[in-house]
């Protein structure tokens, strides 16, 4: 599925907009793991790397990779045109309940 984004969306916002299954329950606080994707290793060195609270997270979310991230944390910019990310396949969106 591709998404339409600006330069310096958050990329939660954009999935969310696109109908992903991506919660964010704690509105890009850093206080959940709710939307966390996994970055095609092709694009993940292009990110900002992780602060040690988004690796906290990470550390709470299921079926973590070597390229997770939260998708909160991951501003869109020019270089990042295209980008690919996969949801956990045992990922939760409880937003409509």
């Amino acid at each position: 599925m591709a998404a339409k984004a600006a330069p310096g969306d958050r990329l939660l916002e954009v999935g969310q907009a696109a109908g992903m299954p991506l919660e964010g329950t704690c509105e890009g606080q850093l206080a959940c793991s709710t939307c966390h994707v996994i970055v095609a290793r092709e694009w993940f060195d292009k990110l900002t790397p992780a602060t040690e609270d988004e690796e906290d997270m990470l550390d709470l979310a299921a079926d973590v990779q070597a390229t997770s991230r939260l998708s909160c944390q991951i501003v869109l910019a020019d270089d990042l045109d295209g980008i690919e990310v996969r949801i956990p396949s045992d990922s939760n969106d409880a937003q409509g309940f």
